[in-house]
């Protein structure tokens, strides 16, 4: 038998290799973005044009390579971070693996200029497909310059993986945001398609969260700050009130670096116990640190979860440091058990000398003497009314006529009526049918009945708008207003009027009938997390979207009681709908049971 194992070619690995650490565009430009962090860079520009898809480069003010190192930093486990196994384990840069720029080389057309400090000319580099086009000598600005074209190329498979360039974007703005909140002490410009997106000067942390989410989150934050011996945690949370019914703006860094982890992420919730009302989730922006020897980041290609020593011990401190912030600025009560509130003195009396109250008697009075009656006076005397009947004098009573009203006897009693349907627990509305008996789940079903009339508003008829009597101001972050923008013309047609759209808010002034004005953030902001989440490449799936939306927040929930006119309009205007027999989502709206199938059981 011949032999069957070989060695894969150099460009055949790269490309595998590529799989992991480069998923898409946004996988690029994190990689990019650490590098030139790595670099010392202290100002970094980020040009990208059609979502990363054509064109990512990054241009920093770094330490820049030399001629040998720019060539070596394409091979495959090249990296000046590490020299040997135990450098894993005391890590202090981002990129570390050697692999990502062999990778992204592998599947796309690489242009890289750099130059050192003190060196008279740089290095110009171009490779394709891992293939080495030309190097040479170049004059360019100290640091390093590099453009990663047509990514994917030579992979059509993957690239057609890749989602819409809107959803690629978010993407992109999601990994550009997390390394700017990791190093507020660097200024970061990022443009798309030649138009400025975020341009961020240096600052503390503070004006860099209210820099890229907006001037109103400034009043929303409240300070994390507490040194142990095991970690340094640092950061800001949001109060309560400002609570979202996602959870997009929730970051944890770990050293500089951004980190995924549920178990820490259940601390912070749990330390906003009883805070919250039930389905919002705490914005967050936290930084802890910790020795590197405590922790181990080489568990996953993209870096973004990291295994702890002991994360028990972490949960108990982030919890408590959380819960002692919101108290000692006033947003959650604090108990104090060692003293007791009833012995405090109020401000007015604490230095105040008790005084001896004084009694005055008055030692003529005699209640028995005859007398006292008449000394007691009233303001004003009862004047005699004079007799009722006096007021009818000179009027000839048996000759009046009074125009009788007769007065149906159903005021006074009930009248029977015979209802069709019933409702069982809050949630199902059962109704008799020729064939036997309905059974109706109340949300599912108006699910269904408001999505039909949300997606005939928006795509045939205008909807009707009430307007509100004092304009209503929402704060969104930037990104939320671009896609406000985006889909300003459908919310329209759904019944949203706005004022103004500025750069970090919204002025509604009009809402659809059906929505009450104190459900207008929660809906929109439901709204924009569901397009982020499923953006499609057609508009008109992304008005399927926007009705899906506002149904599910929306409809009925369960729980909730319905009277018998509410009970037969959604009985009635279900079985109207195109599709009533499921929900938007796909989901079972009623099922029907035969009389024979009642029979049946009875007969068993």
């Amino acid at each position: 038998m011949s032999d069957i194992i070989q060695l894969l070619p150099d460009h055949v690995a790269n490309q595998i290799a590529a799989g992991e650490v480069v998923q898409r565009p946004a996988s690029v430009v994190k990689e990019l973005l650490e590098n030139a962090i790595d670099a010392n860079a202290t100002d970094i520009k980020l040009l990208i044009k059609d979502a990363g898809k054509i064109l990512i480069q990054v241009i920093d003010n770094g330490i820049g390579m030399s001629q040998t190192d720019a060539r070596l930093s394409f091979e495959r486990h090249a990296t000046s971070k590490i020299k040997k196994a135990e450098d894993l384990f005391n890590l202090h840069t981002k990129g570390f693996r050697g692999e990502a720029l062999a990778s992204i080389a592998a599947i796309a057309h690489v242009e890289l200029k750099t130059k050192e400090e003190g060196k008279e000319v740089g290095t110009h580099i171009k490779i394709e497909g891992s293939k080495l086009i030309f190097q040479e000598n170049t004059s360019t600005s100290i640091g390093t310059s590099i453009a990663v074209k047509n990514l994917f190329y030579n992979i059509p498979a993957r690239r057609n993986f890749l989602k819409s360039n809107s959803i690629e974007t978010r993407h992109i703005v999601n990994e550009f945001q997390r390394v700017a909140l990791a190093h507020p002490n660097v200024s970061f410009s990022f443009y798309h398609n030649d138009n400025d997106v975020y341009n961020l000067i240096k600052g503390n942390l503070r004006q860099r969260i209210v820099a890229i989410f907006g001037k109103k989150t400034n009043e929303k934050l409240v300070p994390i700050n507490e040194v142990t011996d095991i970690l340094e945690i640092n950061g800001f949370v949001a109060k309560p009130e400002f609570a979202k019914k996602k959870r997009g703006e929730q970051f944890f860094f770990v050293n500089d670096r951004f980190i995924k982890n549920a178990y820490l992420n259940h601390a912070v919730t749990n330390a906003f116990e009883s805070l919250l009302s039930h389905g919002y989730f705490p914005t967050y922006f936290l930084y802890l640190t910790v020795p590197t020897k405590s922790i181990d980041i080489n568990i996953h290609p993209t870096k973004t979860e990291i295994k702890f020593d002991d994360e028990k011990t972490l949960y108990a401190i982030l919890r408590s440091t959380i819960k002692h912030s919101l108290g000692q600025y006033n947003v959650a009560p604090v108990l104090d058990f060692e003293r007791s509130a009833s012995f405090d003195t109020p401000y007015d009396f604490k230095h105040k000398k008790s005084e001896t109250p004084k009694v005055s008697v008055n030692p003529d009075f005699n209640p028995f003497k005859s007398d006292t009656q008449k000394s007691i006076s009233f303001p004003f005397k009862r004047e005699k009314m004079p007799k009722w009947e006096s007021l009818y004098a000179g009027i000839d009573v048996q000759h009046i006529e009074v125009e009788a009203e007769t007065i149906p006897s159903s005021l006074f009693s009930e009248e029977k009526t015979t209802s069709k349907t019933y409702q069982i627990h809050k949630k199902y509305i059962v109704s008799s049918i020729k064939s036997g008996i309905v059974y109706i789940n109340q949300h599912l079903a108006h699910q269904r009945i408001l999505y039909e009339e949300f997606l005939e508003n928006i795509t045939v008829k205008e909807a009707m708008s009430q307007q509100l009597l004092f304009p209503l101001e929402i704060s969104f972050n930037k990104d939320d207003i671009d896609l406000i923008k985006e889909i300003e013309a459908d919310l329209k047609n759904i019944g949203f009027l706005f004022d103004k759209i500025l750069d970090d808010t919204i002025i509604v002034k009009g809402i659809p009938t059906t929505i009450v004005e104190s459900q207008i953030t929660i809906i929109i902001e439901q709204l924009l997390e569901d397009i982020k989440n499923d953006i499609p490449n057609a508009s008109f799936s992304q008005l399927d979207i926007m009705a899906k939306s506002l149904a599910k927040s929306l409809a009925i929930k369960t729980g909730t009681k319905l009277d018998l006119k509410e009970q037969e309009e959604i009985v009635n205007k279900l079985f109207s709908c195109k599709q009533p027999d499921i929900s938007p989502f796909g989901k079972t709206t009623f099922v029907t049971e035969a009389i024979d199938e009642i029979d049946n059981k009875f007969n068993n």
